[in-house]
């Protein structure tokens, strides 16, 4: 929350520069190393009924991943009538209901771990059990790859909103506001399942679906087909997020799921910055168009090269 107020007195005070952007960024990359770990696995001492332990990933994973798409959507919208350093302050105020909901929270299973007094081994096991494990390897690999190559598309459409539509701020929030509306469709559909049975032809099929979006997306001029493209990706972007997050941690050991779930945010939230900043140079070397149309092919080639792996 104090990071969050900072940056929006930053932005309201006109003192914003990019070495501020750039050392938030840092703080808030530590802030999440320690808190998506530890949010992810807190979800398992929630539930009361073993029975109930796939859909409650899948929820929280649909919410994680969900609200990652639809927040931006409505600054987009909210950026064109109230301007950033407003939307900046709406969220540093939201995190007084995120600490109110958790001091609501009631564990209902307290397990005592033995302390860890070598982090070195620790970290060390939890790497080869992760990389060691066929499953797990291959959907952090999996993940990794989207977070380089599919989910920088977002970071982009700023510039396609300028640059390709020749919009302004309501064209960009009309494209998040596609994006989010079918991140929230994927969302429900996957709170609503009752097991995890077929979530691997689920990671396939959307995968390759996102990556036909992306690069749709990227050829595309039109104002109405980039909305359809951006609905359908962030239904399928949810989808295969919380698929492999469910995946992850109803196959992981207990004793394994909090180092696990680490080099899970590693590869969603470590690795996404550089793919941002990948992308941004090629677009700006080779073109908005061609920069998505790259990113979709590497991913389909990633959701192919996966699905053969987990044969």
């Amino acid at each position: 929350m104090i990071h969050a107020f900072v940056m929006a007195f930053l932005v309201l005070s006109g003192h914003i520069e990019v070495w501020h952007i750039i050392a938030l960024s840092i703080v808030f990359g530590v802030i999440n190393a320690f808190d998506a770990p530890a949010r992810q696995s807190l979800v398992i001492d929630l539930i009361d009924d073993p029975k109930n332990l796939g859909n409650a990933i899948a929820l929280n994973s649909a919410i994680f991943n969900g609200a990652r798409l639809v927040g931006p959507a409505i600054a987009g919208m909210l950026i064109a009538v109230v301007g950033e350093g407003v939307c900046f302050l709406i969220n540093a105020f939201s995190f007084i209901f995120v600490i109110g909901a958790l001091w609501q929270i009631k564990i209902l299973k307290e397990r005592v771990a033995p302390p860890e007094k070598d982090f070195k081994k620790s970290f060390f096991e939890g790497l080869r059990y992760t990389f060691g494990t066929k499953e797990i390897r291959n959907l952090i690999l999996l993940l990794g790859v989207m977070s380089l190559t599919a989910f920088p598309s977002i970071v982009l459409l700023p510039a396609y909103a300028k640059e390709i539509l020749h919009g302004g701020a309501d064209t960009l929030g009309f494209l998040m506001s596609a994006l989010g509306a079918g991140a929230l469709v994927g969302a429900l559909y996957m709170a609503s399942r009752k097991s995890t049975k077929g979530l691997e032809n689920i990671i396939t099929v959307t995968t390759l679906i996102l990556s036909a979006m992306i690069s749709l997306t990227g050829v595309t001029s039109s104002m109405w087909l980039a909305l359809l493209s951006l609905s359908v990706g962030g239904v399928t972007m949810i989808l295969t997020l919380s698929s492999i997050n469910t995946l992850l941690q109803t196959t992981t050991e207990e004793r394994m799921r909090g180092r696990v779930m680490s080099f899970y945010a590693m590869a969603l939230m470590g690795t996404q910055p550089i793919g941002n900043l990948i992308a941004g140079s090629v677009a700006s070397g080779i073109g908005i168009h061609w920069t998505m149309v790259i990113g979709g092919a590497v991913t389909f080639i990633a959701g192919i090269v996966w699905k053969s792996l987990s044969v």
